[in-house]
């Protein structure tokens, strides 16, 4: 029973992700930022979908980042002064199919905050 929610929930997030990625793209001034949630740690990178390359990464685990509010916003931090230092002030946010709430909502706040434009 369990597996059959599970696989029904990511089903669902794949197809809110295909639905957000028919509408938005990146380019080298103004890339996509992406976002992925395991239940250990996030990941987030900038990128640029024209010539298909990242721009900038942030690893949770390198960091030491559990998947929470808290979490997120110590991410957003080093992820926004890794964009300032490639002279990036503006995004487009793609959640990936996630829902915008707790922990996307945090890291995108916290991106607004840092001075990245979503």
């Amino acid at each position: 029973m369990r597996a059959n929610i599970l696989k029904r929930k990511l089903t669902l997030r794949i197809k809110r992700k295909k639905r957000i990625r028919a509408k938005i793209s990146g380019c080298e001034n103004f890339p996509r930022i992406s976002v992925f949630k395991s239940n250990r740690t996030l990941y987030i990178q900038a990128i640029d979908d024209v010539k298909s390359i990242t721009l900038a990464a942030a690893d949770g685990r390198k960091l030491g980042i559990k998947a929470n509010k808290e979490g997120a916003k110590k991410i957003a931090t080093e992820f926004a002064k890794t964009l300032k230092a490639k002279k990036i002030e503006q995004a487009v946010f793609d959640r990936n199919g996630y829902v915008y709430h707790g922990v996307i909502a945090a890291l995108a706040e916290s991106l607004r905050e840092n001075g990245i434009r979503l």
